[in-house]
């Protein structure tokens, strides 16, 4: 046998072995078509070798060059994709040129599409935001080249999956999303850069340590936070309290007729002084929310949570309704933005509870709904949790359904009960990332057939499987001196210094997720049906579901981590996936032919349904996403309508976890149009733009849109 050499890319020289090129087509097959054929990566492999042998200066760049003409010649047309697709990374991971300059100037130009739109929630055009974004930029480039695996890598810019938040990913520290425990803060005091914060003695002032706190958390992590109103109402007493010796002391050398004539003028100074004192911490939560910047370039993603049930005695619920009722009627009103008008301010985003005391008419608080109703038309907040619904399925381990809040926008965390106490713990836990898989993509690879869609799958979910586990190994030896308003001082852990965080990542503490966005196109290739067809559609879709769900829970025994499935809100990854598979199979009505694919679960905007309908048919699947997920209704201007808006919330009640009405709220700072301003069709670039209906203003700086931005319904 002939001795064949080849030259690698670091000149070097070894012996030619032919079984490196059939290894790296059967990979390629793997992550190409699905269509395993080891007899065509033999033949090819053969065929090199053979044609190796004439060579006299044989290097790896021939060879390669090989394997892709003879996958192309025997028809192999998705795995040469793959692997050219695998090659283009590996040459980029070994590139050590600064890969970032391109990117980077065209942030600081401001003229990019990509940067401009890449997050709702950010202005490009502000230097923290820049300066955040370049750090990104250098973040994404190290994790490429260095950090993750190829087959991830590739995946991930091919559209197979998505690596969410890749641009933070280099930093060996940060989470994702997380509920913040203010109860250990404000009640065993907590330590905010460097300086002691005791015990609050006010409301207002346990509000305003609140915002530092939100604003260090949101500074120590990529993804958004909730906190509970539940955790400020005792100081509501607090400030009873210290108002009505005040009221004493100054009323003590003044004669009354009576005792009883004392005690109601003291009492009536009380609540009026009280109710000034819970409008002003109200106010400093909304406005130093909206006016806080943080480290990553925009206002800390802040929910809210407001659940009267979860107050621990009857006077601290009577307290903690007094703040609901202020925070909904701020709300209400707005904030002036600089032109002086009252519009509605992105954060905190407010999530309403719905109870059996507060749901129907007649119910103790439901003067409370009736407020939120009116705050929903007017300002699309807040969404509504059933606690109905989530005691039914948020069971833990001790058999009692339990209900808390979402992680800022909408991943949930699973049923815990803390070993020490064995009582359920939600405040102080995390999730610690997520990767999306491509279901669409899943169900073009196949072409239809059910055999090979299952094997793709237990691939590509795999594929998720090691991003997820590289997410968890970044984080591991992680020491809760990177972040000690998060570790050291309560708002997660009470951890002491030095001391790493791994105990936290496992064993059910914190959660990572499986995201997955394109329920509707994979089901529609594979059974030509909707799954809200509630029939053959709707019985893939759900056992498509009930795979990933058996994935994660296969994943969560072996290691002890808790893997949850998550309804991604995939924003700008909607087009990017609809533009991948568009490159890859080509324009195939009804799948590709749009420039979007459906996130989640959603029912698909184009499908004609009414809002109870929608709700009914999703909560069959929201009941499947265990890691989080919100259903949305499109809902015209119902200022004037307020009943048809409690209808809605009702049916929520009884049929969902978590939803949200989407309302039109905007002005136009040209002419001052106060109604919807339309998305139009760009007759110059064809892109769609915003347009004022009343002056044509098309100038986004002019103009306030509230909108939600989480992906394709």
């Amino acid at each position: 046998m002939i001795e064949i050499k080849i030259i690698k890319r670091d000149c070097s020289e070894v012996d030619f072995d032919k079984e490196k090129i059939y290894e790296a087509i059967m990979k390629a097959m793997t992550f190409g078509s699905g269509v395993i054929r080891a007899d065509t990566a033999r033949d090819i492999a053969n065929e090199i070798e053979f044609e190796a042998q004439d060579r006299k200066d044989l290097d790896i760049y021939w060879v390669e060059n090989k394997v892709f003409e003879k996958l192309i010649d025997k028809h192999q047309i998705l795995t040469a994709k793959s692997y050219e697709g695998y090659r283009r990374v590996r040459e980029y991971q070994r590139d050590v040129r600064n890969s970032t300059d391109d990117s980077v100037m065209e942030l600081l130009a401001g003229k990019s599409e990509y940067w401009n739109e890449e997050n709702s929630n950010k202005n490009a055009t502000l230097v923290t935001t820049q300066r955040d974004y370049m750090a990104g930029i250098e973040s994404e480039d190290i994790s490429k080249r260095f950090l993750l695996t190829p087959d991830v890598v590739q995946a991930h810019e091919e559209g197979i999956i998505h690596f969410h938040d890749i641009d933070y990913f280099a930093q060996k520290a940060l989470h994702n999303c997380d509920l913040v425990n203010l109860e250990d803060m404000l009640q065993n005091g907590t330590v905010i850069s460097d300086t002691m914060i005791e015990k609050p003695h006010s409301f207002s002032t346990a509000c305003n340590i609140a915002m530092q706190v939100v604003a260090q958390v949101a500074s120590s992590q990529f993804g958004g936070q909730s906190i509970t109103l539940t955790h400020l109402a005792p100081f509501v007493d607090v400030s009873r309290q210290n108002i009505r010796k005040e009221t004493q002391n100054e009323l003590k050398d003044v004669h009354f007729d009576t005792e009883e004539e004392k005690q109601n003028l003291i009492e009536n100074i009380v609540q009026s002084r009280l109710q000034k004192e819970i409008n002003k911490g109200v106010q400093t939560i909304q406005y130093q929310v909206v006016t806080l910047l943080t480290t990553n370039g925009q206002a800390p993603f802040l929910s809210v949570f407001m659940y009267l049930n979860e107050a621990k005695d009857e006077q601290t619920k009577a307290d903690l309704a007094l703040i609901i009722e202020e925070v909904l009627k701020q709300r209400i009103q707005g904030v002036k933005n600089e032109q002086g008008v009252w519009i509605t301010p992105a954060f905190p985003k407010l999530l309403y509870v719905l109870e059996d005391d507060n749901t129907y008419e007649g119910s103790k608080y439901f003067y409370l709904t009736e407020l939120a109703a009116k705050c929903t038309a007017k300002r699309m907040v807040p969404d509504y949790i059933s606690e109905k619904k989530m005691l039914e399925y948020k069971v833990d381990k001790n058999g009692n359904g339990n209900c808390y809040p979402a992680m800022g926008c909408r991943s949930f965390l699973t049923p815990y009960v803390d070993p020490e106490t064995n009582k359920p713990k939600y405040y102080g836990r995390f999730n610690c990332g997520v990767v999306t898989i491509n279901l669409p993509d899943i169900a073009l690879s196949s072409k239809g057939d059910y055999d090979m869609f299952w094997k793709l799958f237990e691939t590509r979910t795999e594929l998720c499987h090691k991003a997820l586990q590289l997410r968890i190994k970044r984080l591991e030896g992680t020491p809760s001196d990177v972040a000690p308003i998060l570790w050291q001082y309560g708002a997660l852990a009470r951890l002491k210094k030095g001391e790493k965080i791994d105990k936290l990542l496992r064993n059910g503490y914190a959660t990572i997720s499986l995201g997955y966005a394109g329920l509707y196109e994979c089901v529609k290739y594979m059974t030509g049906h909707s799954h809200t067809d509630e029939g053959v559609g709707e019985a893939f879709g759900l056992k498509v579901m009930q795979a990933l769900n058996d994935k994660c829970n296969q994943w969560k025994a072996a290691e002890h981590i808790d893997y949850s499935l998550y309804g991604s809100p995939i924003e700008t990854t909607t087009y990017k996936f609809a533009k991948c598979l568009k490159k890859r199979f080509g324009v195939i009505e009804g799948i590709t032919d749009r420039n979007y694919i459906t996130n989640s679960y959603h029912v698909p905007v184009f499908e004609e349904i009414d809002a109870f309908e929608k709700l009914r048919i999703e909560a069959k699947f929201q009941k499947l996403s265990p890691g989080g997920a919100i259903s949305y209704v499109e809902v015209p201007n119902l200022t004037d309508n307020i009943p048809v808006i409690i209808q809605i919330i009702q049916y929520i009640y009884e049929t969902i976890v978590y939803a949200e009405l989407n309302t039109k709220s905007d002005y136009c700072q040209v002419c001052g149009y106060d109604k919807e301003i339309k998305i139009i069709t760009d007759e110059k670039t064809g892109r769609l733009i915003w347009e004022c209906p009343n002056c044509g203003n098309r100038d986004q700086n002019k103009m306030n849109v509230s909108r939600r931005s989480c992906g394709k319904e």
